[in-house]
């Protein structure tokens, strides 16, 4: 991807993080984005009670991820850089 393309597609993902950050803090967490990588995997960062929150792999996965998909199929995945324990 070219720097162009790439600039295009965080700004996508930076809109799509944007909209799911408000139902995330409404539960005391949070998340940020990361960087993108040349193999379209969305890197982020969970924080606050996502951090730590049991459930915050499946709230990734299920609905951050998805959610990045639909507005861009371009993304293959979103992974936490900070893993859950």
């Amino acid at each position: 991807m070219d720097t162009q393309q790439r600039q295009i597609l965080e700004a996508k993902v930076k809109n799509a993080i944007s909209q799911i950050r408000p139902y995330l803090q409404q539960d005391g967490g949070d998340i940020a984005f990361v960087s993108l990588t040349d193999d379209y995997v969305v890197n982020v960062e969970l924080q606050g009670h996502c951090g730590s929150c049991p459930y915050a792999m499946m709230t990734l996965k299920q609905n951050v991820e998805l959610a990045i998909q639909d507005a861009i199929p371009e993304i293959k995945a979103v992974e936490n850089i900070n893993p859950i324990n």
